[in-house]
């Protein structure tokens, strides 16, 4: 297996260029200046996706060898559209959270660039006969996530025909372009192409779009309710109790991959009893894998923070799995005491399974 490099050197020597501001591990871009603006501030903005790594699949078995891992179809995803997708145990918890499309030669796999060797490892370990490969594409393709009003006019140059809905895809000479998720309202791409590519385009982006921290775009995944499984959270969840079935992320008629039988259970057996809500923390230090609690049950905690970032002006924006009979009660941070939770609505309904 290739190892891992913190971020293709083309892009990242480029973006330094542009004044980037990287974290210690050289992987996430923090901000573009000696000053970052809010989060709140940026109507329209594009972030480079450096902390997310790629996997590609390939080969004549790619396909079905990845439809029995993954909690999504593999075997119809066509050129046209991504899936989101979950990595589970045999015990039906989540390894990883994954974003995937393809073109005629592989199948991608989006994650964070930080669980990418361990999850390609352990890939790697089932291929045994089948006729595929893994390989990271980190190092060939780079992304950059855009949202906001502007990225209409921002994009038409290179994409006459944006797609028009959540996880449509459309490619061309360019590289590929992902609808993703609405946020707040506001439209959200991802474009991933050759480095060059990216760089070529840039200084024509920047009159349309704002450049900031990859922790805006996080923002807008909490916004629109799209959970990210990390380090912390790893095999802390089954697919259910984070709402990844409600935003496409499992199919139930697939059949069998790793924990399928516990994610089917959990479906059709009993009304769920834990889910994912959106919330704002008074604490701007809430982190991935904090554990939440009542203040009518303060010994034991009633859930867990899913994705937390930054929110400015000491809060943080939050999803926060949750014991649904703990949702009308007062919720802190960390212990009943802590900071307290405020609940807001999600961009979608809270179904029952059927």
């Amino acid at each position: 297996m290739t190892e891992l490099t913190a971020s293709p050197s083309v892009w990242r020597d480029f973006l330094a260029q542009q004044g980037a501001r990287f974290d210690a591990d050289g992987t996430e871009v923090l901000g573009f200046g000696p000053a970052t603006p809010s989060p709140q501030s940026l109507e329209s903005f594009m972030a480079p996706l450096t902390d997310l790594g790629l996997i590609a699949a390939s080969g004549e078995e790619a396909a079905s060898f990845l439809h029995g891992q993954l909690t999504n179809d593999v075997q119809k995803l066509d050129e046209n559209s991504a899936r989101l997708a979950g990595y589970c145990t045999a015990k039906g918890r989540l390894l990883a959270t994954l974003l995937m499309w393809r073109d005629q030669q592989s199948i991608f796999l989006q994650l964070p660039r930080s669980l990418q060797p361990a999850i390609q490892k352990r890939l790697q370990m089932f291929i045994l006969r089948a006729k595929a490969k893994l390989a990271d594409a980190g190092t060939s393709h780079a992304a950059l996530g855009l949202a906001g009003p502007a990225t209409a006019n921002a994009l038409a140059e290179w994409f006459p025909v944006l797609p028009q809905q959540a996880y449509d895809k459309t490619s061309n000479g360019n590289g590929t372009l992902i609808r993703l998720a609405d946020a707040a309202g506001s439209p959200r791409y991802q474009w991933i192409a050759a480095p060059e590519i990216l760089v070529a385009a840039w200084p024509r982006l920047v009159q349309h779009l704002a450049p900031t921290a990859a922790q805006a775009w996080r923002l807008t995944d909490i916004r629109a309710g799209v959970p990210s499984i990390t380090a912390s959270t790893q095999e802390q969840f089954v697919p259910q109790m984070i709402n990844f079935e409600l935003i496409g992320g499992v199919n139930f008629k697939k059949g069998c991959y790793p924990g399928q039988e516990i994610v089917a259970r959990s479906q059709y057996l009993g009304k769920l009893k834990r889910r994912t809500l959106l919330a704002t923390i008074d604490s701007d230090t809430a982190q991935a894998g904090n554990e939440v609690f009542a203040v009518t049950d303060p010994g034991q905690p009633c859930g867990m923070v899913v994705n937390a970032e930054p929110l400015g002006e000491g809060r943080a924006l939050a999803l926060v799995e949750l014991k649904l009979a703990a949702a009308e009660d007062a919720i802190h941070l960390g212990a009943a005491d802590g900071p307290a939770l405020h609940f807001h609505d999600l961009p979608y309904e809270l179904a029952d399974p059927q």
